[in-house]
Parts: structure tokens; sequence; C-alpha cells
């Protein structure tokens, strides 16, 4: 039903800004809450951000709040994941995953799609 696709992951280095993308398409993409999630080496997958299918709504992580924002673009069919001020424990996999429905949920479980993940290495 929907495809996500990520991208913009890299090096960067700590107190550096970085922004990832999440493509999305397939049928009614837009009517699809979004999430962030990442996974580092040994740690569970966790939660960063969500937007509802709109915009109207978002949510966010306290571990990043402050210095994540998410964003979309429904005219692109596409997803932002802005993040600044990064920190070497900010490196993960960044996952961008898809629910039919505008809960902007935290955990995983109702997020029925995922993209392939892209990487965020943040040296110190």
């Amino acid at each position: 039903q929907v495809q996500l696709v990520e991208s913009g992951g890299g090096l960067v280095q700590a107190g550096g800004s970085l922004r990832v993308s999440c493509a999305a398409s397939g049928r009614t993409a837009s009517a699809y809450t979004i999430a962030w999630f990442r996974q580092a080496p040994g740690k569970e997958r966790e939660f960063v951000a969500a937007i509802s299918p709109t915009g109207a709504r978002t949510s966010y992580a306290d571990s990043v709040k402050g210095r994540v924002t998410i964003s979309r673009d429904n005219a692109k069919n596409m997803v932002y994941l802005q993040l600044n001020n990064l920190k070497p424990e900010d490196t993960a996999v960044y996952y961008c995953a898809a629910r039919p429905d505008i809960v902007t949920a935290t955990t995983t479980q109702g997020y029925t799609y995922w993209g392939q993940g892209t990487q965020v290495t943040v040296s110190s």
C-alpha cells in the first residue's frame, strides 16, 4: 500500500546538522501518519518523531525534543527529519515508518510499513 525510502544520512560532526528524508509512494501515501525511529548498535529501536497525515500534529521523543523537527510536504510525498545540534549518541540507523491512521504513536507496534533505513553517524 505504501513504500518508504529513506535518504540523506551520512557523516556529520558533533554539533552539526543533517536532514534525513523519507519518500513515500503508493496508494494514498499522504493519508498515513509517518514516524521516524532509530536504532543504534546494541540498543532497542526507539521512537524519534511522528507527524500526522496533514502535518497538523507532531510528536517528539523527550531525548530529541528541541533538536529535531519533523515536517512533511504532501505535494511531494516527502517527510523530513531535521536533526540539529547532533551528538555522538544520535548515531544510529534512522528508519521511517507509516501507519494508515492519524495516531502519532511512539511505539513500533501499529506502524506496519517500514523503510530500509539510512545511517546517521555523528563524530566527536
